[in-house]
């Protein structure tokens, strides 16, 4: 599924080549900072420079033999030094110290990818929120017609969401930007605190305050958290938009290419088979971060359980985002949007969704809140009933112009004010500018 789905960028931070290329250059940069501080022969670490690689193929051979990826790698590197020097590659390092390095590194790399791909979907909700700002559609509660929105601001909605999706990747990303080189147990006995500041430095990576053999797992626990959460994400969209494609809704619905087929046996099909793939890969990220969080919890100074779990569920985990969030963006961008069947879906229930302007204004007039709820249902009920039974023409302001009790409250004028769905709108570019999306003042 990897191979399949994942764009070329993230499958290279995760590739095996780039990982080795990573672990050269942190022992490039020990070896060096050893040279600074007098340990290693300034001629040594030019040899060293000058002739350190390594070759995959070889790394994989030698590994067979040595079951010990780390070591394959220092072997193969110091058959390409062949010198004497090669002695000083790998100096009072533990394998850990390269491993847990690089891997920093590769999580920051896939981060920045991951915000690339958040900026891009928000480029994407924000032209459709503006382009539908004052588009009217029904909005919902338990499933059930609540009050108008627009469509606008739904969109400004899930601008928002991923907005936040944004901050929280930035911050986790500073988090996870953690090197060590501290040594098998982490005092640092072998190289000086001062070779693992240069090194992480030179990375762009902070020192571990206090480690042991490796970085405590919690950091990167709350890295697939942070995934998992932007999933979680996708997942409420891919569902909203799912649910507004059902044919007794069908407000909006994914693109359909010509020659598409929606299914094998029935050709009038056209089903959302991209919202319900996000939904489904949503639920894979969050089972690998549940796999991420069980590895927090390793024995005394390290153990080795949490190695196999992070080399599934990391490079899966961020290739499938990658992927997610990709097709998000492009099922968002070509959103098929019927402000016709919009229209039609608010008339569905007969002004019922009036209720609370009809009821506040009764308030205002001296009514007794529990008086005027009464009021208020009793019409909305009576109006629900009607259209049931196959009153086409039952309306709510209709309705509750023929009780008594609103008509010496309530002129016709100011009824027909209450029940016009423009009030319930004036406050959208308010809510836009909250969002950071900048809307033009409506005409």
């Amino acid at each position: 599924m990897i191979e399949r789905y994942s764009r070329p960028a993230m499958r290279e931070v995760w590739s095996e080549q780039r990982k080795l290329e990573l672990w050269l250059r942190i022992e490039l940069l020990v070896v060096e900072s050893l040279a600074e501080q007098g340990v290693v022969p300034r001629k040594d670490f030019q040899l060293i420079k000058s002739r350190a690689g390594f070759s995959l193929e070889r790394c994989r051979e030698l590994e067979t033999t040595l079951n010990h990826d780390v070591v394959a790698f220092t072997t193969s590197v110091a058959e390409r030094i062949d010198d004497p020097a090669s002695r000083w590659f790998h100096f009072g390092m533990t394998s850990s110290d390269v491993l847990d390095t690089a891997f920093a590194l590769q999580m920051t790399e896939a981060t920045d990818l991951l915000l690339q791909d958040l900026d891009k979907l928000r480029e994407t909700v924000a032209a459709k929120a503006r382009k539908f700002r004052f588009t009217p559609m029904i909005g919902r509660s338990h499933g059930v017609h609540a009050e108008p929105i627009t469509f606008g601001l739904k969109m400004a909605l899930m601008f928002d969401e991923f907005g936040r999706a944004l901050e929280r990747l930035e911050a986790i990303r500073s988090r996870v930007a953690v090197g060590k080189l501290s040594g098998a147990v982490g005092t640092s006995a072998h190289l000086s605190p001062l070779t693992e500041e240069q090194v992480c430095r030179r990375l762009g990576l902070s020192p571990a305050p206090l480690a042991t053999q490796v970085v405590q797992r919690d950091i990167h626990a709350e890295f697939m958290a942070g995934l998992a959460l932007i999933g979680c994400s996708v997942d409420r969209w891919a569902t909203e938009f799912r649910h507004l494609q059902r044919t007794e809704v069908l407000e909006i619905e994914e693109f359909f290419s010509r020659g598409q087929k929606g299914s094998s046996a029935m050709p009038h099909k056209r089903n959302p088979i991209t919202g319900e793939r996000l939904s489904g890969l949503a639920r894979v990220l969050r089972g690998h971060a549940v796999a991420a969080w069980e590895n927090v919890a390793l024995w005394h100074e390290r153990d080795i359980s949490h190695s196999s779990v992070e080399r599934v569920v990391f490079p899966d985990s961020c290739q499938l985002l990658d992927y997610m969030l990709a097709k998000l963006n492009r099922l968002t961008e070509g959103l098929i949007v019927h402000e016709g069947n919009m229209q039609r879906n608010l008339k569905a229930s007969a002004g019922l969704w009036h209720s609370q302007a009809v009821l506040l204004e009764l308030i205002r007039l001296g009514l007794k809140r529990e008086v005027a709820y009464q009021i208020v249902q009793d019409n909305a009920m009576k109006t629900w009933q009607a259209r049931n039974a196959g009153d086409a023409t039952a309306d709510f302001g209709r309705t509750l112009l023929t009780d008594p009790r609103v008509a010496e409250l309530l002129t016709r004028e100011r009824l027909e004010e209450l029940c016009d769905e423009r009030f319930h709108f004036r406050q959208v570019d308010e809510r836009f500018r909250r969002v950071g999306i900048d809307a033009p003042a409506r005409e």
